[in-house]
């Protein structure tokens, strides 16, 4: 089992410290304790971390974490940092639930073009969307989004697409300034 033990002089997250915390979520997902949407968006904390408390905050429900270390000077800045993410996290949450749903399509041999260009099978009429801007598509377990070299990019739940990254029911997409909601149909509609 690993231990996390994070460097007590530095208020900052180390490189280390992220190490060590992503072990402790690595392991686990292969104990059983962490799904794999939940490991997802606890890396994504571990890598914007800045303080041990948001590590900690991540790690507070699996075995080999260390106690909460004793309050320092710098209190009052943690606190305030805390804040500042519990801002953003709600204002995230907020958006995402007045965002319009994408429906995502079923699997098939065609990927389907997301841009402003005419025969888009999604055409977005934006001045933000390149005329081929995306391209999703269905496999056998689920979705790739992949960005086809767009001038203001892909964005996948806050985090720009480099290349192609897996998609799926939940996942906030946003095309140039078009933000979506990614579903899919169930029994109920």
């Amino acid at each position: 089992m690993t231990s996390v033990e994070f460097s007590a002089h530095s208020p900052r997250v180390s490189d280390a410290d992220r190490e060590r915390a992503l072990d402790v979520l690595r392991e686990g997902v292969v104990d059983g304790r962490v799904s794999q949407d939940t490991f997802l968006r606890r890396v994504e904390v571990v890598m914007t971390a800045r303080l041990h408390d948001e590590l900690f905050a991540v790690l507070h429900d699996l075995p080999g974490r260390q106690p909460r270390p004793a309050p320092t000077a710098g209190w009052f800045v943690g606190s305030v940092a805390r804040l500042a993410a519990l801002r953003r996290q709600l204002r995230l949450a907020w958006r995402s639930e007045r965002l319009p749903q994408l429906l995502l399509p079923a699997p098939a041999r065609e990927a389907l073009t997301i841009g402003r260009a005419p025969g888009s099978g999604l055409r977005l009429s934006d001045a933000s969307v390149s005329r081929h801007h995306a391209r999703l598509r269905g496999t056998g377990t689920g979705w790739l989004l992949s960005d086809l070299g767009s001038a203001n990019g892909t964005w996948v739940n806050g985090r720009r697409v480099a290349d192609t990254v897996p998609v799926g029911p939940g996942d906030q997409v946003r095309f140039g300034a078009v933000s979506f909601l990614l579903t899919v149909v169930t029994a109920d509609r």
